[in-house]
């Protein structure tokens, strides 16, 4: 059953790095005429980790939520005190591996769906040991 192999890290915020934000949104669209350039700072831990001793980052191995826009060697940033409702995407511990996948919540049960046709759905029964282990908030992924 191991279609995705997580890597945890914890954040590390002993060195703050602060990269310059530009305050004007870049177009993805028409290119349009910009203001005076100019820019704060963010650091980068400061904005996606909302509550520091819940959140963890894992490495991505593998193609199960690849028509998501999870991809190989994404990093995930994951929050262990929200809530696990339907809908969200999950790092779920099931019969002893780790694994992505959108919780889905109906009459039928709960039902861990992957993002690739190559990938059945799991339903989750009595005798499945299933746990979530905590909510994907952010993906940081390299695009070159």
């Amino acid at each position: 059953m191991k279609s995705d192999v997580l890597k945890f890290l914890i954040p590390d915020d002993s060195e703050v790095l602060e990269i310059p934000l530009a305050s004007n949104p870049v177009s993805a669209g028409f290119p349009s005429p910009a203001d005076d350039f100019q820019e704060d700072k963010i650091s980068l831990d400061k904005y996606v980790v909302k509550n520091k001793d819940a959140t963890f980052y894992a490495r991505l191995k593998g193609t199960s939520m690849v028509e998501a826009g999870f991809d190989e060697g994404d990093i995930l940033v994951i929050d262990r005190s929200l809530e696990p409702t339907d809908n969200k995407i999950a790092v779920c511990f099931v019969d002893g591996d780790f694994t992505v996948k959108r919780v889905r919540v109906n009459t039928d049960g709960v039902w861990l769906i992957p993002y690739n046709e190559k990938f059945k759905p799991i339903r989750i029964t009595e005798e499945t040991r299933f746990e979530i282990w905590g909510i994907v908030t952010y993906i940081i992924k390299k695009v070159v």
